[in-house]
């Protein structure tokens, strides 16, 4: 028995300082981006004249998105740029009626002039990574733009990103994601508000402290030489950009990263289609983790605090796995300690948690005024945001860890894509028969969970000498991120099509 408590004691303290280490760093990052944005000033830059304009590719990777494919295809065909400079690649890999929609869409466009190739494959080799990889074969374009099928490029980005590849070193412009329906639920405001953290604190303090950041996947720019050196789209990881953006810096390509130029897109509304986005993204990172770390510390022009902001990276999704473990240790700790005093002082390490929690909540608070721009910002309302972002995130940790373990093992998993609605946040929307929702079987973990984080509550009621409340909020949070979850799975989402 004395031995299981030593190993739950350790498996407990190392979870909460491994917890602690990605918040101090998420700190440094939130920090150095408040610095920039106090000594920066805006710089200015003469627009390129037409003639001196590269040849651009734009590609559009799409697998079964006929909901969003027509408005995809109008924007990107409207694009402020001249037409004898850009190519448009359809990279259709579709199952369903989409790749119709599509053919009877590019028909239509042809006409006006615009140079548009629709590239069908009969298989899904590489998922995106294959699709892409084929298409950069016969892409005209010395630089190639890649947008997802439901985000909504402006007119002039195009114009706001070409003139930076000017510097030779330059290998990939990233641009960043705005919401087309951030309001639509309090799940997509959570996913807003987590994304919002990613581009702006993130991205932009990575970029500027000359550590490796990452292409999004969508709503960035390559060179493609520079696709091409660093060994090309490679499908052996579910986050292929993750992948190529760690391959190209490791071969000296320079990224940029533009805060100020947003490409809106739609936030998933419904739980299934969050979870299977959410999986992908973590057993990527780990998977990209596993493939990459020992070339990246054996990288010699980095710094040895860029190496450790640079696992911490690859390591981000694994963030997971520490708040599942204290989540499921911190009950028998609670018994350790009222039952076996010479653990107390191990059980005070959960301090920690709360330590790093109001270290993310004080450095979160940089982007949040920068977002609200000249609007003052409410800390009532910012404090509401993240308790609510911070549960809900959560809320997905048994899920996401499982996702993670899987990446560090190596599994393979198909690709599977996250569903779109076209939905529109300004119309009140409508039930769609085409909404997802998950079984009761899949769910099994989370419904444990939160019978579970029960018994913890009760607990803190019942052990010791008139109860021990240290956890309570902790259970409070916790609980109310998993049954959010449990919710909003199964309650039918509102979309609307068009």
């Amino acid at each position: 028995m004395f031995m299981i408590q030593i190993l739950v004691v350790v498996i407990y303290t190392l979870s909460l300082l491994w917890m602690l280490l990605f918040c101090i760093a998420q700190a440094q990052l939130a920090w150095h981006y408040a610095r920039d944005k106090k000594q920066s000033k805006p710089i200015f830059r003469q627009p390129l004249k037409s003639e001196n304009l590269p040849r651009v590719t734009i590609q559009l990777p799409i697998y079964n998105e006929l909901y969003v494919v027509n408005r995809l295809l109008d924007a990107v065909c409207q694009m402020d740029y001249p037409k004898e400079r850009l190519e448009i690649q359809v990279l259709d890999d579709s199952t369903d009626e989409t790749a119709e929609v599509l053919q009877k869409k590019i028909e239509m466009l042809r006409p006006k002039g615009i140079d548009i190739v629709y590239l069908h494959r009969k298989n899904r080799i590489d998922f995106k990574a294959g699709a892409l990889r084929e298409g950069l074969q016969k892409a005209k374009g010395s630089l190639i733009a890649i947008f997802d099928a439901d985000f909504l490029p402006q007119k002039d980005w195009l114009l706001k990103t070409v003139h930076y590849f000017e510097d030779s070193t330059i290998g990939l412009v990233q641009t960043r994601w705005g919401h087309l329906n951030s309001d639509h639920s309090l799940l997509t405001k959570v996913q807003a508000f987590a994304l919002d953290i990613h581009f702006t604190i993130e991205q932009k303090a990575r970029n500027i402290s000359n550590y490796f950041i990452n292409f999004n996947g969508t709503a960035g720019i390559w060179r493609k030489t520079c696709i091409e050196d660093a060994g090309n789209w490679q499908g052996d990881t579910l986050t292929e950009d993750l992948d190529l953006s760690y391959r190209a810096q490791l071969k000296g390509w320079k990224f940029k990263y533009l805060e100020d130029v947003v490409t809106p897109a739609e936030l998933p509304i419904t739980v299934s289609a969050i979870r299977s986005q959410q999986f992908r993204w973590n057993k990527g990172g780990a998977e990209n983790f596993q493939k990459l770390i020992a070339a990246f510390w054996q990288q010699p022009k980095k710094s040895f605090l860029a190496k450790i902001h640079g696992t911490l990276h690859l390591l981000s999704s694994s963030m997971f796995v520490p708040v599942f473990i204290i989540t499921i240790l911190s009950l028998p700790m609670l018994y350790f300690k009222n039952n076996w005093p010479v653990w107390m002082p191990f059980f005070n390490f959960t301090a920690l948690f709360f330590i790093g929690s109001l270290l993310l909540y004080f450095s979160y608070w940089q982007f949040y005024k920068r977002l609200n721009g000249s609007k003052k910002p409410s800390w009532i309302e910012y404090s509401k945001t993240f308790i609510l972002f911070y549960s809900v995130v959560m809320g997905f940790a048994a899920h996401n860890t499982r996702a993670v373990i899987l990446g560090h093992r190596r599994k393979k998993s198909p690709f599977i894509r996250t569903v779109k609605f076209n939905v529109d946040a300004k119309k009140a929307p409508t039930k769609n028969k085409y909404s997802q929702h998950l079984r009761l079987s899949s769910l099994w973990i989370e419904v444990l969970i939160c019978l579970y984080l029960l018994v913890g509550i009760y607990s803190c009621f019942t052990v010791g000498v008139g109860g021990d409340f240290g956890l309570l909020p902790f259970y409070i949070l916790v609980l109310g991120g998993y049954a959010t979850v449990l919710y909003h799975a199964f309650i039918p989402a509102n979309t609307s099509s068009r």
